[in-house]
């Protein structure tokens, strides 16, 4: 009577068997801790909140690739932060290792890789890259290494911890896939007020010409989107990102930066925003800059022959090129 071969229980197998088991955990718990800083959820003690900022860097990674539509940007971020989510439960929960998710991960690092190329290639290797949003601060090419050790990582766990599928498994991954895919929204809903506010106020740009540099255009005529920020202001840097891949994508929109603050943070301003192809000027006179931006920055307002028609109140959102494209071929 034949029997089924037993495995001998070595030193080495266990050594082997707890070394995937280890690095599995890490591995899972490296994507869950990736989804988690995307996603703009925040812990203080045992209260949580949401941080949209965090959220939003990464949706407009999308903005920056070449997608016009904020509501489509949000879409596809959220579903990028649940499969991340369902990478780690998998992982985690041991399903379909060998037949799904170990060739999951190669597949999707390969492309995040070759996305980090071509940053690399079109701003050089500086700023955040976002892997893990504003929590830890990674440019592209140590971006790069990381996944390049996680696809490693996974190829000897493909060699050192296979694990057959169990029985029920198709039922635990629909359910896995339900919850990761269905979080994202619940942490942050779609938002779809991306039409700017009207604002109907007279605004006195002749004071960016009393003094040296002047502005390169004369925004105090015809249709302009005003910009003013701060170097030092973190939601300013937010805007002002955002605003490099409009003028980038859109260079037909007339965009401009009114930038307070020392030169002396310039140069940082513009490596974490990518902003310094859009046109702008550094104005150092606090008085006159409040005036016209208001109390708080940042102030992006939709001018029209001096008069602010409308404005963008929740900067991010509020920033969508449909809508400034339609503005400007209003008479």
């Amino acid at each position: 009577m034949d029997t089924a071969p037993t495995v001998q229980r070595t030193a080495s197998f266990y050594f082997s068997r707890i070394t995937g088991f280890i690095l599995l955990l890490s591995l899972s718990a490296t994507f869950f801790y990736s989804a988690y800083t995307k996603s703009g959820i925040e812990f203080h003690g045992l209260h949580m909140f949401a941080n949209d900022n965090a959220f939003d860097s990464f949706q407009w990674t999308f903005l920056d690739m070449g997608f016009s539509s904020m509501l489509v940007t949000g879409i596809i971020a959220r579903a990028m932060i649940g499969f991340e989510l369902l990478l780690g439960l998998l992982l985690l929960f041991h399903i379909y290792l060998r037949p799904f998710t170990y060739k999951a991960i190669i597949v999707v690092l390969s492309i995040f890789i070759i996305y980090l190329l071509i940053v690399i290639l079109k701003q050089g290797n500086t700023g955040n890259c976002g892997c893990f949003g504003d929590k830890l601060a990674m440019k592209p090419l140590t971006a790069i290494w990381k996944n390049v050790a996680m696809i490693a990582v996974t190829v000897l766990l493909w060699f050192v911890y296979p694990v057959k599928p169990y029985k029920y498994q198709e039922f635990v991954f629909l359910f896995l896939c339900l919850v990761a895919f269905s979080l994202p929204y619940i942490v942050n809903p779609v938002f779809t007020g991306t039409e700017p506010e009207k604002y109907a106020k007279t605004v006195d740009l002749g004071l960016l010409y009393k003094y040296t540099p002047a502005p390169s255009v004369d925004l105090r005529t015809g249709k302009h989107i005003i910009a003013f920020m701060s170097l030092t202001c973190p939601h300013c840097k937010k805007a002002a990102y955002l605003l490099q891949i409009i003028h980038h994508e859109h260079p037909e929109i007339p965009v401009f930066m009114v930038l307070d603050g020392a030169a002396a943070n310039e140069k940082k301003f513009f490596d974490e925003t990518h902003a310094e192809q859009v046109p702008y000027i550094l104005y150092n006179h606090l008085s006159e800059f409040m005036q016209m931006a208001g109390s708080s920055v940042p102030s992006v307002y939709w001018v029209n022959n001096g008069v602010i028609e409308y404005k963008s109140t929740y900067a991010y959102y509020q920033l969508d090129p449909v809508y400034m494209e339609q503005w400007l071929k209003k008479p």
